[in-house]
């Protein structure tokens, strides 16, 4: 018997199998490492629900936010890219101590625009820049600040094996609203660091402070979370789950501990 004319053959048909595998499963660590990235070149739709309660004259206060978060890239040339992000808020306020404080709808809309490089630099690093806007979108006056604002916004961020480390912030000048609203003079900061597994897993921690000129007062959450990526049937999503910890935030604000869950739906080309 010839033993090595039988094992060829099962070693090709054990290769041909381990293929679509490992296909898969580079497929899955560049989607896993794009979502790392806010201004990668990939379609995504995260939905993400946050609770957050609040203290102070607001105590046993809460207040459950939906950001619809579409992610949109368009391919300027050879060299460039414009990638969209728009945040839509859907605010539900509960048991504050005014019943005119206790509102449920749309919120102020903030969309962003990113030109980025196709390319990383030399040294590794990805950015982008632009433009963002704060359109006063909110269905009742406790939901949004009824202001017109723009400003620039810029992201940085370097990507190494599992590592994603970087920096997203913008500033927004109210520039038109209402006279008797506060005016919009804010800068946002938005640190993160995250690490992918093996198993396509993604741990993250960051922050989303916010410092208001007008009122000279940090907002700061410290959020850590985990989230998995999967399938159902060709659909292609990511769920992550994460804690919040408010470690500044305004007089009768939110405080202590929060939840978010986000659900993404990924459109790959």
């Amino acid at each position: 018997m010839n033993c090595n004319g039988q094992i060829f053959p099962l070693a090709m048909i054990g290769l041909a199998l381990a293929l679509p595998a490992q296909a898969q499963d580079d497929e899955a660590a560049e989607l896993a490492k794009k979502l790392a990235n806010p201004i990668a070149s990939l379609v995504s739709v995260p939905l993400q629900y946050n609770y957050d309660e609040y203290g102070g004259l607001n105590d046993d206060a809460s207040v459950s936010t939906l950001n619809i978060q579409p992610v949109i890239p368009f391919s300027m040339n050879g060299n460039w890219n414009l990638i969209t992000r728009t945040i839509v808020p859907l605010i539900d306020r509960q048991d504050f101590p005014l019943p005119e404080m206790n509102e449920s709808g749309l919120g102020d809309i903030i969309a962003s625009q990113f030109f980025s490089p196709k390319s990383p630099t030399a040294g590794g690093w990805i950015w982008g820049a632009g433009p963002v806007e704060l359109l006063p979108t909110a269905t009742d006056d406790v939901l949004g600040g009824d202001q017109w604002g723009i400003g620039p916004t810029a992201v940085a961020l370097k990507q190494s094996g599992p590592w994603s480390v970087g920096l997203l912030t913008n500033h927004i000048w109210s520039v038109a609203g209402d006279d008797d609203r506060d005016d919009v003079n804010a800068t946002f900061l938005q640190p993160f660091v995250s690490y992918i597994t093996t198993t396509k897993t993604t741990i993250g921690l960051n922050t989303e402070a916010t410092y208001d000129w007008e009122n000279d007062q940090w907002s700061v959450p410290v959020i850590g979370q985990v989230a998995q990526l999967f399938k159902i049937g060709p659909q292609i999503l990511q769920l992550a789950v994460g804690a919040k910890y408010w470690a500044e935030s305004p007089d009768d604000g939110p405080e202590g501990w929060g939840f978010r869950v986000q659900l993404t739906f990924l459109f790959p080309k």
